[in-house]
């Protein structure tokens, strides 16, 4: 798979498909990235579980830490890596060893590595690179325009409430037109 762009089919289809997050490098510092994109997720809907060695055993925004993948007790749909990139095939490797193996490996802003996705993907997971499941869930759903950026969309489709805080849920393009 291409690595470089995504169609919006295709990560909008994974965003509507998970339930479970597995946030791989998560914080406790209110000002981190991995804790406000936590925080977002789980206003939307997404059960989500911080997973941090330091931080095993307790809560993170009311949830519970876990020190790797394999010690989280319920099947993970995602995980997402907060990690620098020559930490990710380690990572992609814990998730190869999980039973039911995660759906997709996302990795965030600036993180990316080839050969770890090309393994993933060999396995069948899906995989996004380089991406914030935050921004793109805010992009493809037109809360991002709320703030007046462009989100690369135009539709005069109604959006679709969704459970979670403020919440309209995400559109679906029709197919061929993301």
């Amino acid at each position: 798979m291409n690595h470089d762009s995504y169609d919006n089919t295709y990560i909008s289809g994974i965003l509507q498909s998970v339930k479970t997050i597995a946030v791989v490098g998560a914080s406790a510092n209110d000002v981190r990235p991995s804790y406000f994109v936590m925080k977002y997720m789980l206003a939307k809907g997404y059960q989500i579980i911080p997973v941090n060695p330091g931080q095993a055993g307790r809560e993170i925004l009311g949830q519970m830490t876990y020190a790797r993948l394999a010690d989280i007790p319920v099947a993970i749909d995602m995980v997402d890596v907060f990690r620098a990139s020559d930490a990710v095939p380690a990572i992609v490797e814990e998730a190869l060893a999980l039973d039911p193996l995660p759906k997709v490996i996302w990795t965030q802003l600036t993180v990316r590595h080839d050969e770890a996705a090309a393994r993933a993907e060999a396995a069948g997971i899906k995989v996004v690179m380089n991406r914030c499941p935050k921004i793109e869930y805010a992009r493809l759903s037109g809360e991002i325009g709320w703030n007046g950026v462009n989100s690369g969309l135009i539709s005069s489709r109604k959006p679709v409430m969704r459970s979670g805080y403020q919440s309209y849920g995400l559109r679906v393009p029709p197919e061929g037109k993301d």
